[in-house]
């Protein structure tokens, strides 16, 4: 198991008592990682310091105020890239089907794409094919370390621990496409209606037909295309 990817999926999932219980434990492990370099170490060691210097309740609310009540805070992979495209509800079940292929099992009300879990799926794959991944989603990760230091969260320093494992420079022009999104507040109730009232993502009907495989699913997560849901739909084909 890749323990630094493990333990930034936990640390990046919302916050529960276990978790604040288990940050002794989670920095020990992420100390004796030789993965990261001791900078890397540094940046997770603080947020579990953050974490832990905090109650339950604070870091929660926080949780939510930076992750559940923008778009461009999501924790969600997709958003950035398909937002309310209908081709987000493929890329979702592409995502969700290269999971069951390699044997890990999704029992969580999650999305595929909820980064928690994307992390978790890879901590417990082949180093190689790890940074692989992730060298697919930089520019999602780096995007949102961007908007979280921008907005001095203490969060920002799992993104970086990301960008120092994969090792990967993120596409300047996805980077950009993803920026050029307006950074929403979460003081704005107007836009956390919106959010509420996104049409819901389905899965079946026509999902999986035309899957090419790993091809397919890297473009999805290279997108930038963010129609509306009444836009006509573009057919995304990875090579044969």
């Amino acid at each position: 198991m890749i323990v630094s990817l493990k333990i930034l999926s936990l640390l990046l999932n919302y916050p529960t008592q276990e978790l604040l219980d288990d940050l002794p434990a989670l920095k020990e492990a992420v100390n004796s990682d030789r993965l990261l370099s001791a900078k890397g170490q540094k940046m997770i060691c603080n947020l579990c310091d953050d974490l832990a210097g905090k109650d339950l309740y604070e870091v929660q609310e926080r949780y939510v105020f930076q992750f559940d009540r923008t778009r461009s805070h999501s924790l969600h992979l997709f958003e950035h890239v398909h937002g309310e495209s209908r081709d987000r509800g493929q890329a979702l079940v592409d995502l969700r089907e290269m999971y069951l292929k390699n044997g890990f099992a999704v029992e969580t009300t999650e999305l595929p794409d909820y980064i928690p879990l994307f992390l978790e799926y890879l901590a417990h794959q082949p180093f190689t094919e790890a940074q692989e991944l992730l060298g697919q989603t930089a520019h999602i990760f780096e995007a949102l370390r961007l908007r979280l230091k921008k907005k001095g969260s203490i969060y920002a320093n799992a993104f970086a621990a990301v960008a120092e494992i994969s090792k990967a420079q993120p596409s300047k022009e996805l980077l950009s496409n993803i920026l050029a999104e307006p950074d929403d507040d979460p003081n704005d109730l107007e836009a956390m209606d919106r959010i509420w009232q996104e049409e819901v993502v389905k899965f079946g009907g026509n999902a999986g037909e035309g899957s090419c495989g790993p091809d397919r699913l890297r473009m999805q997560m290279r997108a930038a295309d963010r129609r509306p849901p009444d836009a006509t739909p573009q057919n995304i084909q990875g090579d044969h």
